[in-house]
């Protein structure tokens, strides 16, 4: 056997476990696999009703449950409620527009802020 006959079966010997597609150079693909299955828990909150509630909800739902805001702090400025809405926007790429987020600031002040307000 040549030299270049034991390199090449060398070779293909190495290439066929990592997965280089025959004759290619090029790795094939694993196959896909199902991502596990996952259910959220169920609701233990909802938004409070008041003027903004469905905007908040088109809005903050899409990435978040209502309880992520029930647990806040109680009873945080309007400065806190602000800054909130402003990093779901900034870091983590919610798609509101400027009308709602402000919408949406002086909803959670309005019925989160306020120490009458009732949680739920």
């Amino acid at each position: 056997m040549t030299r270049l006959a034991r390199t090449l079966i060398a070779v293909a010997a190495f290439a066929a476990p990592i997965g280089l597609a025959a004759g290619t150079g090029v790795a094939r693909e694993a196959p896909a696999k199902a991502p596990p299955a996952y259910a959220p828990p169920p609701e233990a909150s909802r938004f409070i009703d008041g003027p903004g509630v469905q905007l908040t909800q088109r809005y903050c739902l899409t990435c978040h449950s209502a309880d992520y805001v029930s647990s806040q702090p109680p009873h945080m400025p309007p400065s806190f409620w602000q800054g909130e809405v402003n990093k779901m926007r900034a870091n983590y790429g919610a798609t509101i527009p400027d009308d709602a987020a402000k919408a949406i600031a002086d909803y959670l002040v309005a019925t989160y802020a306020e120490p009458s307000a009732g949680r739920k």
